[in-house]
């Protein structure tokens, strides 16, 4: 395996058009439904709002090359602040380089300064590649299902 040095740049609004151009790619392969007004309405609000989460742009070579957003919470169950990653892309063509591998654990670094004593992902039941990284950095799954309603506005 190839190993690709990734940096990892705070995403500013001025990066909202890449970070639009990776979430269709990201919601395209995950066969999500990408509709485009409502992603940059949610974008700009965690761009401009530190107390919802951050984003990150990957990058090489001072080239974007993927994303992931952080996202924050509270649990009593997980002893206060707890974040969620909620999306996380590399282009197909830096996978399986170790891009990944560095990102987790630069989120994880980062994760004691933001008061952070948790961190939760979801990963498709499929996604078995991915599955195997989380449970290499030591993520654990638990005995739940994850379950969503939607809230009409």
């Amino acid at each position: 395996m190839q190993m690709t040095e990734a940096n990892f740049k705070l995403a500013e609004k001025s990066d909202s058009e890449t970070l639009v151009e990776f979430i269709r790619e990201f919601y395209k392969f995950e066969h999500l439904n990408f509709d485009e007004s409502i992603v940059r309405k949610a974008l700009a609000k965690i761009l401009h709002d530190d107390s919802l989460g951050r984003v990150w742009l990957i990058q090489h070579d001072d080239k974007a090359i993927g994303y992931i957003v952080l996202t924050f919470g509270y649990s009593l169950e997980f002893r206060g602040r707890d974040a969620f990653i909620d999306e996380l892309y590399i282009r197909e063509s830096y996978r399986g380089q170790g891009v990944g591998m560095s990102l987790i654990q630069f989120i994880e670094s980062v994760c004691p300064s933001l008061g952070i004593q948790a961190l939760h992902l979801e990963v498709e039941r499929k996604n078995t590649a991915a599955q195997n990284l989380y449970r290499k950095v030591g993520f654990k799954d638990h005995d739940r299902y994850l379950m969503t309603k939607w809230i009409a506005n």
